[in-house]
C-alpha cells in the first residue's frame, strides 16, 4: 500500500549519523548489475548525505536504537523468521471482499501483482480448517459442548454450572469491547484462507490518488489531530516545515502522541517492506525482486524528505518496543500446558509451541522495555475516556483497510492493523493477563487464532524492517 513518497507522515525529531558496520556488498550476477542501476540511479545531490541508521534515544521511551537492532538483528529475528515459516503461522483466514464502508469506490487495482492466491481448502492443514479456535484443550472442550448442547436443544438444562459459565464468558468474548479491530467473521462464505508465504507483501505498483486518500482518511480523520494543523510535507498543502504541527505534537498527551507515532511507524514499516522488496526487472521470462535504494532513499532519506526520513525511522523503533511489550506480557496465556499450537501434526506443533516460548522468553528478556504504565493514568474517568476513545479511532483505521483498492495490500494492510490492535489490546489486559490460571481456561483473557497468528506475523513485519535497515545501510555505505 504504497503512498507518495511525500505524504508519508513523520514521527519525532531524530539524530542523523553515517557510522555503521561496514559490509561487503556481494551480489551475483544479473542482481548485482540491477541494484548497481539502481544506486546510478540515485539523485546526485542525495548521494553524500544519505543515512546509514538512525541513532540515539528514542523519544517517550529509556531505550536507544543499537540497542533494539543488536536484539532483533541477531537474537530475535532468525527465531522468528523460522516460527513464521510453520503451518500454524503462515495460513491466515480474511475476507477481501468486504466493501468500504467510508465512501463508495469500486476501483481495484487491476495489476497482476495486486492479487491475492487464496489457498485451495485441501492445502490447508486438518487442524486448522477444522475452526478450532478456542485454544486450550479445556475451552475446546467446552466449547464442542456448547454446540452439542445447542444442537440437542438443552444447553440451559443439561450443561453443568461450570460449562454455563464457561459458555456465557465466551460468548462475552465473542462480542466484547475489548477488541481494537474490526475482525472479519471468517466463517462468512466470502472468507478464505490465504497462504501469507506465497502472497509476500513486496511492492505492486498501488499507489498515487488512491493510495494517498487511505493514507490522508488514517491521519487526517483518526489520529486526534485538529484539522487547522497542517502536517508536514501533506500534498497541496502550505507547509511551514513541520514547525505548527510538532508543536501540536508535543502539547497533547502521551496517548494521543504515542497513538500516532505508531500509525506513523506502522506506514514507515510498510514502505521499507516495499523498498525491500521492489519490482526490479519484470521480463516474459522471469521477475526479480530486491532491494530498491532510490524508492528507499525518496521515503527515508533527510535531505530529500527535508528532514522527515529519520523521525518516519524514529517512530518505526517506536512500534516495535510496543510490539515487543505486547509479547513479553502474554507469555502467561501461552505458558499453559494446556494451550497448543494445533495443525493435527502433533510433532510439529510441539516443536512450534517450543520454539515460540523461546521467543516469548527471549521477548521477556529485553533490557529496555517501554513502561506502558504512563498510558492511562491519573483521573480513573478522564482515563477510561480517553482509552475508548483510543480505541474506537484504532477500530475506524482497521475498517478503512477494506477500502484498500490493491487485494495484496488490503490483505497485508488488514493483517498488521490486528496484530497491532492486538498488541494495544494486551498492554490494556495486564491485570487479567496476571489472573490466568496455570492449567483449565482463561476466561477473563482470549485469544483467537486470527489474534495469534495476526499477533505475530504483524511484529515479524516490524522485526523485518529493523532487519532491512541494515541492509539498506550497508548497500549505502558502498556507494561511498
Amino acid at each position: 500500500m504504497a503512498a507518495p513518497s511525500g505524504s508519508v507522515l513523520p514521527g519525532l525529531r531524530a539524530r542523523l549519523v553515517l557510522p555503521g558496520l561496514r559490509a561487503r556488498l556481494v551480489l551475483p550476477g544479473l542482481r548485482a548489475r540491477l541494484v548497481l542501476l539502481a544506486l546510478l540511479a540515485l539523485p546526485r545531490a542525495a548521494r553524500p548525505s544519505c543515512f546509514c541508521q538512525v541513532t540515539g534515544y528514542l523519544d517517550d521511551c529509556t531505550c536507544d536504537v543499537e540497542t533494539i537492532d543488536a536484539f532483533n538483528n541477531y537474537k530475535l529475528f532468525p527465531r522468528l523468521n523460522e516460527l513464521l515459516q510453520s503451518d500454524y503461522f503462515r495460513y491466515y483466514k480474511v475476507n477481501l471482499q468486504k466493501p468500504c464502508p467510508f465512501w463508495e469506490d469500486n476501483s481495484h487495482c487491476g495489476m497482476r501483482d495486486c492479487a491475492v492466491q487464496p489457498c485451495p481448502s485441501d492445502e490447508v492443514p486438518d487442524g486448522i480448517r477444522a475452526g478450532s479456535y478456542k485454544y486450550s484443550e479445556e475451552a475446546n472442550s467446552l466449547a464442542e459442548e456448547c454446540e452439542e448442547a445447542k444442537r440437542l436443544g438443552a444447553v440451559d438444562d443439561s450443561l453443568s454450572k461450570e460449562t454455563r459459565q464457561a459458555v456465557l464468558q465466551w460468548a462475552q468474548h465473542d462480542d466484547s469491547s475489548d477488541s481494537f479491530c474490526e475482525a472479519d467473521d471468517i466463517h462468512s462464505p466470502d472468507a478464505e484462507y490465504v497462504d501469507l508465504l506465497l502472497n509476500p507483501e513486496r511492492y505492486t505498483g498501488y499507489k498515487g490518488p488512491d493510495a494517498w486518500k487511505i493514507w490522508n482518511s488514517i491521519y487526517e480523520e483518526n489520529c486526534f489531530k485538529p484539522q487547522n494543523v497542517k502536517r508536514p510535507l501533506a500534498s497541496g498543502r502550505g507547509d511551514d516545515g513541520g514547525h505548527t504541527f510538532y508543536k501540536w505534537l508535543k502539547g497533547v498527551c502521551v496517548e494521543k502522541r504515542a497513538f500516532y507515532r505508531l500509525i506513523s511507524g506502522l506506514h514507515a514499516s510498510i514502505n521499507i517492506h516495499l523498498s525491500a522488496r521492489y519490482l526490479l526487472q519484470d521480463s516474459w521470462s522471469e521477475k526479480k525482486w530486491g532491494p530498491n535504494v532510490t524508492e528507499f532513499q525518496q521515503r527515508f532519506d533527510e535531505a530529500l524528505t527535508n528532514g522527515e526520513g529519520p523521525r518516519r525511522l524514529k517512530n518505526l523503533y517506536f512500534l516495535y518496543l510496543i510490539e515487543l511489550r505486547a509479547l513479553s506480557k502474554v507469555l502467561p496465556f501461552f505458558e499453559r500446558p494446556g494451550f497448543q499450537l494445533y495443525t493435527g501434526n502433533e510433532r510439529q506443533d510441539a516443536e512450534m509451541k517450543h520454539l515460540l516460548l523461546e521467543i516469548l522468553h527471549l521477548a521477556k528478556s529485553f533490557p529496555l522495555h517501554f513502561d506502558e504504565n504512563s498510558f492511562f493514568a491519573g483521573n480513573k474517568k478522564e482515563a477510561a475516556k480517553l482509552k475508548e476513545e483510543f480505541r474506537l479511532h484504532f477500530k475506524n483505521i482497521s475498517k478503512i483497510m477494506d477500502c484498500v483498492g490493491c487485494f495484496k495490500c488490503r490483505l497485508w494492510g488488514k493483517l498488521q492493523t490486528q496484530g497491532l490492535g492486538t498488541a494495544l489490546k494486551i498492554l490494556f489486559s495486564e491485570n487479567l493477563i496476571e489472573k490466568i490460571p496455570e492449567s483449565g481456561p482463561s476466561y477473563g483473557f482470549q485469544l483467537t487464532r486470527q489474534e495469534i497468528v495476526a499477533l505475530f506475523n504483524a511484529f515479524g513485519r516490524v522485526s523485518t524492517s529493523v532487519k532491512e535497515l541494515e541492509n539498506f545501510r550497508n548497500l549505502l555505505q558502498n556507494m561511498r
